[in-house]
């Protein structure tokens, strides 16, 4: 199981300032007053503000991930360091992701993350395709949303370079979802069996730009609403292990 660092974070929140808050209250009216305080009361009164502040911002503002695999190429590559809105699909408490503000939900698009619905402790990133009520439908390497043609433009044959080399020779398509473009990857050889799904309300159908090398909705079924961690906006770091170098023209660029 990965670990949680919600979790570490809330409990290490609530024990720093559990410490500071009976020392205050209780036991530093029997010190002298030039008595110091207790060493662990001390740390706790240090550590409390720094805690507190992480948690809110990790927690409700931006969170910060890293891909660790090619399932989105070309748009995310392995080794990218992300920026995620936590607000972006509503205001959730750590840990027990109980949604308690209801600011907004996934736009056909997004490139998501999300916990894995079948293992909740881990997290996927995928672009969400369809909403619930949409009749999706996937042949022939052309996606269908409710019996409409997703446009397809080529963009040549994919080269990359580090990680993302393992793709070279891949077909480069610009993919149109209504009023969303975003770059796709096809292996002519491979033929996926075609499908038609729809989506169940309250749940999301998600599938990686790399499209005949992603984990997705096709094989394990839709996002659950209660699931939704926030919206992937920005690249903040990459680091080629390929190379064991930083590829620098990847940082800031925004997530389309």
């Amino acid at each position: 199981m990965d670990f949680d660092f919600a979790a570490f974070l809330v409990l290490a929140t609530v024990i720093c300032g559990a410490i500071w808050a009976v020392d205050a209250f209780y036991f530093s009216r029997f010190r002298d007053g030039e008595k110091k305080q207790p060493i662990i009361v001390e740390y706790a009164r240090s550590f409390f503000p720094v805690f507190l502040i992480v948690l809110l911002l990790r927690s409700f503002l931006v969170e910060p991930f890293k891909i660790p695999s090619g399932s989105m190429m070309p748009t995310l590559l392995s080794g990218d360091f992300i920026l995620v809105s936590k607000f972006s699909y509503g205001i959730r408490l750590p840990v027990l992701n109980a949604k308690i503000i209801d600011v907004g939900e996934p736009r056909r698009g997004d490139v998501m993350v999300f916990r894995f619905p079948e293992d909740p402790s881990t997290n996927f990133i995928k672009r969400v395709i369809g909403l619930p009520g949409d009749k999706v439908a996937y042949f022939n390497k052309i996606l269908y949303i409710n019996d409409t043609p997703m446009e397809q433009k080529l963009l040549g044959t994919y080269f990359g370079i580090g990680d993302a080399a393992r793709m070279n020779g891949a077909s480069h398509r610009l993919e149109k979802l209504e009023n969303v473009e975003h770059q796709i990857l096809i292996r002519d050889r491979v033929t996926p069996q075609g499908f038609e799904f729809t989506v169940p309300e309250g749940e999301f159908f998600v599938l990686g730009d790399n499209r005949d090398n992603s984990n997705d909705s096709r094989y394990w079924g839709t996002v659950p609403e209660a699931n939704l961690v926030g919206r992937a906006f920005m690249i903040w770091m990459n680091w080629n292990s390929a190379d064991t170098s930083v590829t620098w023209s990847r940082i800031g660029t925004v997530i389309n």
